[in-house]
């Protein structure tokens, strides 16, 4: 009996049906790294106290800053690779995973190199807090060293959601959550070796996560209707990097420049004392709460929107969109509602600490902000990164992570006098900008192109 081949196709079938199929596991995927995240600081906060929330919080921040290239790059390659299937071009596609990898790879060994000599400058920058100086620079310094595996697992994820199939990807995150908890608990509560630790713990499961991945990638090869050989990954496709750079590139700097941004406002926030640089951390944990089921959602619509343009059945795209829209508006709404109705019991995990639990119930506000901001973005996101539009891809970076992000907050947190709450609203509100670009987006009809 033949193996069932791992390609999905788009371009026929229920919407809601495949949307809802192909997202929940996106969606399961991003939780579970979330709760892994939030382990390191809900560990550390406990027994390091508002100091080891500082740390992870700024330390998340450095680390996260340089995952930009990666992210852009591997969402660019998804958006390819779904493009491939969708116009019956499968013999392209090994060649251009080889050329995938093989970037990236040097990408982020040179990275490594660059950011390491530089980390302590990068938490300067920050205005880390003096008390949670040390704590931070030894977190940031652990993810650095791991960066290597967590761009090679975003890579073998994006091929797997380029292709259709969000369940394996799922199975390794699922692998990786479990050992990081394990691992939390060793490293930080057994061994003490505080917030570099909790660090360790997830470099770790990153690591086991990618190796896992990339193990079941090459014994799949009959099943993905494509040939990888070892020779593409040591002679690079030039059109094919042309291609992944002219798209990957402005995903990149919308990436990095939201990022950077957000580095900027929190370096003010760090700025107002060790409680609200606590607090900040908790506040990023909520923004990705917000951006579970939206990035699930938009992930999953632009590989949909990708095969369905290569495939020039256009007739199936706004019916794509309408579903993420109705889907994200309702998940904003309920946990908009849950936030308001249960603020104690929520924040309440992860401090103890009155200082910061009395500025997370300033944050109510913002936070539903957040929350139908991502929900607005999602349908955005997946027609212009489905569309593969570079042009578009670096206005929303442009406008999104850098002119209205800092701006807006410099403006309500410097000239409104609002201090850290008004750089949270500038950065709340910035969220909306993909919104409107992708609406003018939509309706010009150039996605067809």
């Amino acid at each position: 009996m033949k193996e069932k081949t791992l390609i999905t196709d788009f371009t026929t079938g229920n919407i809601p049906k495949q949307l809802l199929t192909f997202a929940t596991p996106l969606f399961l995927s991003s939780l579970l790294q979330m709760v892994y995240n939030m382990v390191d600081m809900i560990i550390v906060g406990n027994v390091l106290g508002d100091v080891g929330l500082s740390a992870v919080a700024v330390g998340g921040d450095v680390s996260n800053m340089l995952l930009f290239l990666g992210m852009g790059f591997t969402n660019a390659g998804q958006v390819i690779i779904s493009k491939y299937i969708g116009a019956g071009d499968k013999e392209k596609v090994g060649r251009f995973i080889a050329t995938m990898f093989s970037t990236l790879f040097l990408a982020a060994s040179t990275l490594t190199v660059i950011c390491y000599f530089l980390r302590t400058t990068f938490l300067v920058w920050m205005n880390t807090p003096e008390e949670s100086f040390t704590e931070a620079l030894n977190y940031s310094t652990v993810c650095i060293l791991g960066m290597v595996f967590i761009y090679g697992y975003n890579a073998i994820s994006a091929v797997l959601r380029g292709l259709g199939d969000s369940r394996h990807p799922f199975i390794f995150v699922s692998i990786a959550a479990v050992l990081n908890v394990f691992l939390d608990l060793l490293f930080v509560i057994g061994f003490e070796m505080g917030a570099a630790g909790a660090a360790l713990a997830t470099v770790i499961s990153q690591c086991v996560s990618f190796l896992s991945c990339a193990v079941f990638l090459l014994r799949r090869k009959e099943t993905l209707g494509f040939e990888i050989r070892f020779n593409d990954f040591l002679h690079i496709d030039m059109p094919m990097l042309a291609d992944l750079t002219k798209l990957g590139t402005p995903m990149a700097i919308k990436s990095a420049s939201i990022h950077f941004s957000r580095l900027f406002v929190n370096s003010w926030i760090n700025s107002y004392g060790v409680s609200v640089s606590a607090f900040a951390g908790i506040a990023a944990k909520i923004n990705s709460i917000s951006n579970l089921m939206s990035n699930a959602l938009n992930t999953a619509g632009a590989s949909m929107v990708g095969q369905n343009i290569g495939a020039k059945t256009y007739k199936r795209v706004p019916k794509i969109l309408v579903t993420i829209a109705a889907a994200t508006l309702m998940i904003a709404t309920v946990l908009t509602a849950t936030f308001f109705l249960f603020p104690d019991y929520i924040f309440r995990i992860f401090t103890q600490e009155e200082a910061v639990l009395a500025i997370a119930k300033e944050y109510l506000p913002i936070a539903a902000l957040i929350f139908f901001g991502s929900a607005c973005r999602a349908p955005s996101n997946a027609i212009v990164n489905g569309s593969g539009n570079y042009r578009v891809n670096f206005a929303v970076a442009i406008l999104d992570g850098l002119v209205l992000r800092i701006g807006l907050s410099l403006l309500f947190g410097l000239y409104f006098d609002m201090k850290y709450f008004g750089f949270w609203l500038g950065d709340a509100l910035a969220g909306f900008t993909p919104m409107f670009i992708g609406a003018v987006f939509y309706y010009k009809g150039s996605w067809r192109k």
